[in-house]
């Protein structure tokens, strides 16, 4: 059985409220999972120290038993101590612009020069 830790939706609509659960990975988003870790709530300041709760014991037994993480929840508890911080993905080129848009960047900075 393949485990991941992730998020699980909540909350009403436009209000999103997160559980960090560790579930099988053929189940849906928001389906069963085995257990709740935490709680993510992306309303409160990043400071706020109830934003982001996890249960530091049963998460490092989880992935000390191989559950893999999702590189949103990786991200969330790399800020809580709990796992190093992945590496940031390159963006892909798709999303660049086109040719005539860099022609027109281009031609903008040297006349602003």
């Amino acid at each position: 059985m393949a485990l991941k830790i992730r998020l699980a939706r909540g909350g009403a609509k436009k209000r999103p409220f997160y559980r960090i659960v560790v579930a099988d990975s053929r189940n849906p988003r928001d389906g069963a999972f085995l257990e709740k870790l935490g709680t993510y709530d992306p309303f409160l300041a990043n400071e706020n120290p109830d934003r982001i709760v996890a249960n530091e014991e049963r998460t490092k037994y989880w992935l000390s038993v191989g559950a893999k993480l999702s590189e949103r929840c990786a991200i969330l508890l790399s800020q809580r101590g709990l796992c190093e911080k992945p590496a940031i993905s390159e963006t892909p080129k798709k999303s660049a612009p086109k040719k005539k848009a860099q022609e027109r960047l281009k031609a903008q900075q040297e006349s602003a020069s």
